[in-house]
Order: C-alpha cells, then structure tokens, then sequence
C-alpha cells in the first residue's frame, strides 16, 4: 500500500471512526478539558493528512524529505540538507496544502473577528442601557428572565441580568459569576472559533460535526468544575435549573442555554475523575495524534 493509500486510510479513520468513539465513551464528561484537547488534537490531525495526501498526490514519485525542503526554501528558509531540485518544489504540491492551511486560517480569523464584531455592538448596548455592579464586578442588565453571560476578548465583561440578581441567592450567583469568569480565564471564546474554523472547511465531515457540538459542551463542563471548586452541587445546580431558559447573544458565552440538561445531571450524579492510567494514555495520544500524519508519509528512516 502506498503513502496516498495509507493516508487516505488514516484520515477516513480520524475524520470518520474516531468521532464514534469519543462519543461512546464516558470518560470525556469526567475530564472535559482532556476530551477538548482530544477533539482538537484529532482536527488537527485531520488537517495535516488531508494536507499531506495532496502534497503527496501532486508528487507521487518523490519522498516527503525532498517536498518539505523544497516548500522552505520557497518560503525564504535555508536549511543544511542541500537545496532541493526546483522540480520538486512543483507549484500544485506546495499550493493544495497550503490552500488548506490558509483556509483554515482564514476561516478562524473570520470567526474571531466576527464574534469580536458583535461583541462590540453589543457592549455599546450594555454601556447604554446597563450598570455596572462593583459588588459583583459585572454589569447589570435589565432583563425579565434570570440570565447570564460573557462577553470575552480585550475588554471581557461579565454581564448578569437583573431578574437573576432578584431570583438567585449570594451563593448562587457567585457560582454563575465565577462559570463565566472560567470562561473568560480560559479563553475559550478562542477555541470555539477554532473548530468553527475547522466546521467551516470540512463541513460535511462526521468529525467537524462533533468537535464543534461536543467543544461547546465540554467547555461548559470547564467552566462549572471551576464554579464546582468553592459552591456545592446543589447551588451551581439551582442557578443553572433558574436559568436554562435564557439564550446569550452573538460572541457570548453562557451559564445557561440548552446543555443545560446533560450538565445539570453530570453536577448532580456521581462524578469520579479517569483513573491515572487512563488519563496518561489519552493525554499521550492526545500529544501524540497531530504527529501521526507525518509519521505515516515520511517514517524514519526513510530519506
């Protein structure tokens, strides 16, 4: 089987297999910042070997070695392995990977700016009709449902609606206030747009699909052990059953919304982290799965 065959293999496995089974698993739930890191690591993966397998269809007959040289010499790089013929740097083996690349770049930069876009608008809202609160150090808005979110970025700001205020007890809203300050802390507005990007490409793609749903799920699940860390259960769990109903603007990040049911019974049940051992193997392959594309078409050894 050749490289092209193999890496064809590779990404049908990471883009289509491995998806199904993430989501069988339990252990994702338990460590959401691992099963993140996991989901990304693979749509990195996926990238790199849709990108390699076109390299490789544009230069079937030469080794990886030679490709890459030529494509950093093209890019302004000297590297000692002496200067690769110009054939091999052939214009359609160095542009279909890097059309990926650059799509995928475009695409996440589009999503940042735009989230930042209407993050804008909507702070020059909150600046007219919202108050600041120093007490809670978050603003203040008039709102007839019990709601929560923030805005993250350059100017993040926590935005909690006055019906929550009446509705929740100090408690209660200090576990809301800190979810949404996990959100901010961790930046996650960052990797939500990055598996938009990734969505955005592979549209289609079993595993765009999932990263982007389950990503925004699991970053949830971050946010409320951070709130877990100095509230009860039963306190995040009231403030979270208050407001469910509420939806966050455009480029906000809520307590709320409508994972609202499977987080309130991951709060309330029994909860026990991954055993070390497993942990350690899935932060391995983790680390581990970006790199395999690369191994699969340039092995060691081989020059």
């Amino acid at each position: 089987m050749n490289v092209a065959a193999v890496l064809v293999v590779y990404t049908t496995v990471v883009g289509f297999a491995a998806p199904r089974l993430i989501l069988r698993a339990r252990w994702p739930h338990r460590a959401p910042a691992l099963a993140a890191a996991v989901w990304q690591a693979l749509a990195v993966s996926f990238s790199i070997g849709i990108a390699l397998f076109a390299h490789h269809l544009a230069m079937p007959t030469e080794h990886l070695h030679a490709g890459l040289v030529g494509l950093l010499h093209s890019c302004g790089f000297d590297v000692e392995v002496g200067r690769p013929d110009p054939g091999l740097t052939d214009p359609l083996a160095v542009g279909v990977p890097a059309a990926v690349a650059i799509a995928l770049a475009a695409s996440f930069t589009f999503q940042v700016m735009r989230a930042r876009r209407a993050r804008a608008a909507h702070r020059e809202a909150l600046d007219l009709v919202g108050r600041h609160s120093a007490r809670l150090s978050a603003t203040v808005l008039p709102y007839d449902l019990p709601a929560a979110y923030c805005l993250p970025g350059r100017r993040p700001r926590v935005v909690v609606s006055d019906a929550a205020v009446r509705a929740l007890t100090p408690e209660q809203l200090g576990a809301v206030l800190e979810h949404e300050q996990a959100h901010i802390a961790g930046r996650h507005h960052l990797v939500l747009a990055s598996v938009e990007a990734f969505h955005s490409v592979f549209r289609r793609l079993p595993l765009a699909r999932h990263a982007r749903e389950q990503t925004a799920l699991l970053l949830e699940m971050i946010a409320d052990d951070r709130a877990l860390r100095h509230h009860s259960d039963e306190v995040l769990a009231t403030a979270m059953y208050e407001m469910a109903a509420a939806r966050p603007p455009a480029g906000a990040l809520a307590a709320g919304g409508h994972t609202v049911l499977i987080r309130l019974q991951r709060v309330l049940g029994p909860r026990e982290a991954p055993h070390p051992a497993l942990w350690s193997s899935v932060a391995a392959v983790a680390v581990a799965v970006p790199l395999l594309p690369l191994l699969v078409a340039c092995p060691p050894g081989l020059g």
